[in-house]
């Protein structure tokens, strides 16, 4: 947008999903704002959820991982301010469980942490962020060296999530980076199943056995990175550049982006 420009009058009206095991028949909008970036400037973090709930946005992704906990609930508290919400209750929070949390004693403490960041009193869902573990560490970082790796704990690990949900820190559980075979693990001993698996999806790979999966165990597959996420580290063009992209939504009068969270439909999580 140009500097003179006027701001686009623009508002949204996104449609939810409920989820299987939630506490109270929590339902989740299927289309959320990704916090999940190279470079982490705060500043342009908080502008960029504040704009996003004046457009309607009202599900926000994060994880301890990404370091922007922080400017997420600074803007949820700075949108509570000016009234662009009238209660937190409005909003969908996820946040997500780091691999060197990954140990039964310390998901719930992990947990108390991310809501103190946040500032706020509850997430509507946490997710343990990848099938894996790893030595505890006060510094969470992506490139876990391969002797700090261990076995993940599946049993105790799912049996503190279901504590955080149960003791009103969550209101529901899930998973995120989980083939059908580490679900049907937890699944084996679950009180309360998974009710979202998280992954990257997109129409470059689409996922299918695994989405066919998670649909007959009720549970929601969301999509991160859907538009491939160009211009971040992991990201690629193959979306947003596909001639085959760009002449359906020519000929439907539609963006390129579109396309695909719309194929997505109901399960699709953008990324900043």
């Amino acid at each position: 947008m140009a500097a003179n420009s006027e701001p686009m009058n623009v508002s949204i009206n996104v449609p939810e999903v409920k989820l299987s095991s939630a506490s109270g028949h929590r339902k989740m909008p299927v289309i959320g704002l990704g916090s999940a970036v190279d470079n982490i400037d705060e500043s342009a973090m908080k502008s960029a959820v504040l704009e996003s709930i004046k457009l309607g946005y009202r599900h926000f992704d994060t994880a301890s991982l990404y370091g922007t906990e922080r400017a997420l609930g600074e803007a949820i508290a700075e949108a509570l301010k000016l009234g662009l919400v009238a209660s937190r209750e409005e909003l969908f929070i996820t946040t997500k469980l780091w691999c060197s949390d990954a140990h039964r004693d310390l998901v719930v403490p992990a947990l108390k942490k991310s809501l103190k960041t946040l500032q706020i009193e509850y997430v509507d869902l946490y997710l343990i962020h990848w099938p894996m573990s790893a030595k505890p560490s006060e510094k969470l970082r992506n490139d876990i060296p391969e002797e700090d790796l261990v076995s993940l704990d599946y049993n105790g690990v799912w049996e503190a999530m279901e504590e955080c949900q149960r003791h009103g820190l969550t209101k529901s559980i899930g998973v995120s980076n989980f083939s059908p075979k580490k679900i049907e693990t937890i699944l084996a001993f679950a009180t309360i199943p998974p009710t979202v698996n998280q992954v990257e999806m997109n129409p470059a790979w689409q996922q299918r056995k695994l989405v066919e999966f998670c649909k007959s165990k009720s549970i929601i597959v969301t999509a991160f990175s859907p538009l491939g996420a160009v211009g971040s580290s992991w990201g690629t063009n193959q979306v947003m550049n596909n001639e085959a992209l760009k002449q359906i939504a020519a000929v439907h009068g539609k963006t390129v982006a579109q396309v695909p969270l719309r194929s997505f439909f109901p399960f699709s999580l953008n990324s900043l």
